[in-house]
């Protein structure tokens, strides 16, 4: 099943199911969110058939306009956290850039407990089409683009979803200290555009993610990673996670990025990011410079 949650041409917020690239209109079905919906299919109680069309998901996801139906966040997430250093190239980018502590993030890579960390909730984040945020404090904001778990409050894995992390790398590398700073502001987080549940998946290990910047119409930089490439199993992840740790239902997990961007490409407001993976989806979003009073 993969779901997503749209605004309808009446302005509505509404559930809807992909099948066969269309979205059909299964809120009332559902029980009126993403969450519910992922719920219930956990339990066997709801299935993606029926429900009036709308359009194609290529039509829903493009920017917002009145009058026209377009995707929003797959799920308003209570609480998002973050899995880092679950790559090698991210342990060795992250020791050759800091010139403070070197060492700690391959020992973080290497050692038997992650390194997990509070990215945010509802109000931090922002969905398809939409626009992430570059710190009024920050010269190197960067994308990371991360497969994302949606847990239920016992740890059960209800979907798949994209996510991009973002950070501003510049404060991190200044003090690891500063890693709350780092990751935690309005815009940091981007998910989208579906949720697609695991029996629907299949074998993440089989994916591959990809990831574009675009700047002026011109790619600033493109790259890939297979997911295969992931250190952590997500159930040590989702065990760290919870260890001591109560979860609400609807939680989202980043699992860590293997696409590092240099400070050569930096964000920039105007710029447009397009993370995909298949199934899930082509997540595209802008970013802008955030006041220092927002």
């Amino acid at each position: 099943m993969r779901i997503v949650q749209f605004v309808s041409a009446s302005g509505a917020q509404r559930v809807g199911a992909v099948r066969g690239g269309e979205v059909f209109d299964i809120t009332d079905q559902a029980g009126g969110s993403a969450l519910a919906a992922l719920l219930a299919h956990a339990r066997s109680s709801v299935s993606a058939d029926g429900g009036e069309r709308v359009g194609t998901l290529d039509e829903l996801n493009a920017a917002a306009q009145s009058g026209t139906a377009h995707l929003r966040i797959p799920i308003d997430s209570p609480e998002v956290w973050g899995a880092g250093v679950t790559y090698k190239k991210s342990a060795q980018f992250r020791d050759e850039d800091t010139s403070t502590s070197k060492g700690i993030y391959d020992m973080v890579y290497s050692g038997p407990r992650p390194e997990l960390f509070y990215k945010g909730r509802a109000v931090h984040c922002v969905g398809p089409n939409e626009a992430a945020g570059i710190r009024a404090d920050s010269a190197f904001t960067a994308p990371e683009p991360e497969l994302a778990l949606v847990l239920s409050a016992k740890g059960e894995i209800l979907g798949f979803t994209l996510c991009d992390d973002v950070s501003a790398w510049d404060i991190e590398r200044e003090n690891p200290l500063y890693l709350p700073q780092s990751k935690i502001f309005l815009g940091c987080v981007v998910l989208g555009p579906t949720i697609v549940t695991p029996d629907e998946l299949g074998d993440p290990q089989a994916l591959t993610l990809r990831c574009t910047i675009e700047r002026g119409g011109e790619t600033l930089f493109e790259d890939s990673v297979g997911l295969d490439r992931i250190k952590r199993t997500f159930e040590e992840l989702i065990h760290y996670l919870r260890l001591n740790n109560p979860i609400q239902d609807g939680a989202v997990l980043t699992t860590g990025t293997g696409i590092i961007v240099t400070q050569e490409q930096a964000l920039r407001e105007g710029d447009t990011i397009t993370l995909y993976c298949d199934p899930i989806g082509s997540l595209r979003h802008g970013m802008r410079k955030l006041p220092e009073d927002a």
